[in-house]
């Protein structure tokens, strides 16, 4: 006689259910391959830019007609000269006689807040500067009277101290060794030497200030 068929298996419900959701998904679709994704990408030549060369004479115009164009911004080249002409042309100078007469409200002088000349230019004088300058050259163009004073504070204690140690590292001597004249030739020798590095941020900055007014 002939064996019935072996009597299917019931499934329970949570396989009924997975077997479900399996015929429902959805056939992944492949990506579309763009080149070989094992090839090692080329890498990019890096060109070195050559080292910018300042050729305008002190005091003059820069001429860009003896510059080649750049490819990117460079500050060095493009900043450089500038100020040096803008100084020599005389355009931040104060002009006393053009104050004579005229009324309050057109008339604008400011200080900059002098800085220890101990020191240097932190972020704050820059953005200190940057708004003062602001103004000046707002003034300015308006066709005001404008004057914007540069200087430096001597920072005495300061400045004392940090000669006393330079002496007493380089010579092993202290101020009394030297004695009160001979000091102070020393701090103004350090002074000429060191002191000149805020006035030369302040130009590096474009602050039209009036130079040959400046104070110490």
């Amino acid at each position: 006689k002939e064996q019935p068929p072996p009597a299917e298996k019931k499934l329970s419900k949570n396989q009924l259910k997975k077997l479900a959701k399996g015929k429902g998904k959805k056939e992944k679709k492949e990506k579309p391959q763009w080149g070989d994704g094992n090839a090692k990408k080329a890498k990019k030549k890096i060109v070195v830019a050559p080292e910018f060369v300042n050729t305008t004479p002190k005091g003059e115009k820069k001429d860009f007609s003896k510059i080649p164009f750049a490819d990117a911004y460079h500050p060095r080249a493009v900043e450089a000269a500038w100020q040096d002409w803008w100084e020599e042309s005389g355009f931040y100078k104060g002009d006393p006689s053009k104050a004579i007469g005229r009324p309050t409200e057109e008339k604008f002088i400011m200080v900059i807040p002098p800085p220890n000349v101990t020191g240097s230019l932190h972020l704050g004088h820059a953005l200190t500067a940057a708004v003062e300058d602001t103004l000046t050259r707002w003034h300015r163009m308006m066709g005001h009277a404008t004057l914007y004073v540069p200087g430096t504070d001597h920072a005495g204690i300061a400045t004392q101290s940090v000669v006393e140690k330079m002496l007493m590292k380089q010579n092993g001597q202290t101020r009394h060794d030297l004695g009160r004249e001979k000091f102070i030739e020393k701090v103004w020798e350090w002074k000429n030497e060191y002191g000149t590095r805020i006035t030369t941020q302040l130009r590096s900055l474009g602050s039209s200030v009036d130079w040959s007014r400046e104070r110490f």
